[in-house]
């Protein structure tokens, strides 16, 4: 079972930038993952994806991150990130990346298989 460890988050002035890192430490089957991505859940909210990227190095966004966030994988690394810039008080949030190992990788909450315990993100104003 992969178990995975974001880092990165912090508090950061709206417009300014952050770059969230997932380690994943492996336990055998990291070769398996289909599909990584990083999701967020503010206060009161439901968790939502935010962007993800596929075994194939396919990646999709939601569409309010378009243009400020960036996801990528260092294979070798076995890390993922998610570069943050431009950010607004509405991205403030705790952070999560992910791992589904069957399926399409649609960034849907309930298809992912593992979750990290999240890194949170503040923006002030």
């Amino acid at each position: 079972q992969v178990q995975l460890v974001e880092s990165g988050g912090g508090s950061v002035q709206a417009g300014g930038s952050l770059r969230l890192s997932c380690a994943a430490s492996v336990s055998g089957y990291i070769n398996n993952i289909i599909c990584m991505g990083w999701f967020r859940q503010a206060p009161g909210s439901e968790r939502e994806g935010v962007a993800r990227i596929g075994y194939d190095g396919s990646t999709r966004y939601i569409e309010s991150v378009k243009g400020r966030f960036t996801i990528s994988k260092d294979n070798a690394k076995n890390t993922l990130y998610l570069q943050m810039d431009n950010l607004k008080p509405e991205d403030a949030a705790m952070y999560y990346c992910a791992a589904q190992y069957i399926g399409s990788c649609q960034l849907r909450v309930a298809d992912m298989n593992v979750w990290g315990k999240g890194t949170l993100v503040t923006i002030s104003s």
